[in-house]
């Protein structure tokens, strides 16, 4: 059995219950000094919530309020207390959301999820989550570091760089989409470029299906899933037991019933709801829209927090594709870009092993001018391509769904 990061993860779970709940009235009252959570928690002692129960009866906050929110109170929707001046980084995802960094060690809480990989101090790691205004590339660039690694900067794409770059320094790890790891890979494979270097990866932002996964490890790869959002950093990762996800330390998770704040029984399906313990930028009771259910029991790899079974869908109709989230307040913008269409609906596959989409709309009037003018829209409003697929009117359901997983 492996070493663990530290002592944390091996503390008995009713101990681990108590300390976070010692500390979340004070994470409550630095939250109530933001005027947002000031008016959701009106009338709440932040003394008295310190079970579960108590938590699970303050309302819920749903990440699909929040491009609203920080729209109408620029730029955190009136959820953070301090000036924004006082955070490391400053960062925006589609929606738009706004998010900060702080200026602590691993902020995004991911240097464990690393470690549970089998990265280790002095590691070399290539990490290619993007660095541009989105967080993904800092949140695991910090925590490699947190744990003592050496990053490259290599963010998505330019594979012949990414190609000298691995040659030259012969990194150990690797960061980012389960793709783009095949992409390069392959590529590599083609150009007859060394990257058997890389011995290990932590992937995240999209589908990581058995297949690919198969694929991988007969490549020589040890390969390990960590869940996470912009907001939040690393939630919860695989481990050498294979079995689920644990749940990061210094948050509070619950699984509740889709659409409300009511805790599912034990081993139901539920909605992720995630309150964070950092009071210079608390989360209370964030709903996320994802779905898993807990597993019973303590992971044989000895950590003994929550487990999930990971992530099993969308509680609401944004999904994620290649690592972005695709949100029907994005879909809706289209259609008004584009008066003359009926019905849309963005279906989400997966074409080999990589995410695709393509949107159906309906119309009288199909032709490949109009076809070309949406594929420009849905790339300009999604910041991501997709094919489009033009059907009569009435040709889609009319059940109110505007965005199909299908993967």
């Amino acid at each position: 059995m492996t070493a663990h990061y530290d002592a944390l993860e091996t503390r008995e779970q009713a101990a681990r219950e108590a300390e976070l709940f010692s500390r979340l009235p004070a994470v409550l009252r630095s939250a109530m000094t933001a005027p947002a959570y000031a008016e959701r928690l009106k009338g709440v002692d932040p003394d008295a919530v310190t079970t579960r129960a108590a938590l699970a009866r303050l309302p819920v906050l749903r990440k699909s309020e929040l491009p609203a929110l920080h729209k109408a109170s620029a730029p955190f929707g009136g959820l953070v207390a301090v000036a924004p001046g006082s955070f490391a980084r400053l960062f925006t995802s589609p929606g738009p959301i706004f998010e900060p960094e702080g200026r602590q060690a691993d902020p995004w809480r991911g240097a464990r999820a690393l470690f549970a990989a089998g990265f280790r101090e002095g590691d070399i790691v290539l990490n290619t989550f993007s660095y541009h205004l989105t967080p993904g590339g800092f949140i695991f660039d910090s925590s490699a570091r947190a744990l003592g690694c050496a990053v490259i900067p290599a963010g998505p794409g330019n594979a012949e760089q990414q190609f000298e770059l691995i040659e030259a320094y012969r990194p150990v790890g690797y960061s980012g989409t389960p793709d783009f790891l095949k992409i390069l890979l392959d590529a590599a494979a083609t150009a007859g470029r060394d990257v058997s270097s890389i011995k290990r990866a932590l992937v995240s932002g999209a589908a990581f299906p058995p297949s690919l996964q198969a694929e991988i490890k007969a490549r020589g790869i040890d390969a390990y899933q960590a869940f996470g959002t912009a907001d939040l950093g690393l939630i919860a990762f695989e481990t050498e037991a294979r079995e689920g996800m644990v749940v990061n330390e210094d948050l509070i998770m619950e699984i509740v019933k889709p659409g409300t704040g009511d805790p599912v029984a034990p081993g139901d399906v539920g909605e992720i709801v995630v309150t964070s313990l950092d009071p210079h930028h608390p989360w209370i009771r964030l709903a996320l829209g994802d779905l898993t259910a807990a597993l019973p029991g303590t992971s044989p790899c000895g950590r003994t927090n929550m487990r999930i079974k990971g992530w099993m869908g969308r509680a609401d109709q944004t999904t994620k594709v290649k690592g972005m989230f695709v949100r029907p307040e994005q879909v809706a913008e289209i259609a008004k870009r584009h008066p003359a269409l009926g019905r849309l609906r963005l279906v989400v596959t997966r074409q080999g092993e990589t995410d695709a989409m393509t949107l159906k709309a309906e119309t009288a009037a199909a032709s490949e001018a109009l076809r070309e003018e949406i594929a420009g829209t849905l790339r300009a409003v999604t910041k991501l391509g997709g094919a489009i697929e033009l059907v009569g009117p009435g040709a889609l359901p009319n059940d109110g769904k505007v965005i199909a997983d299908e993967r």
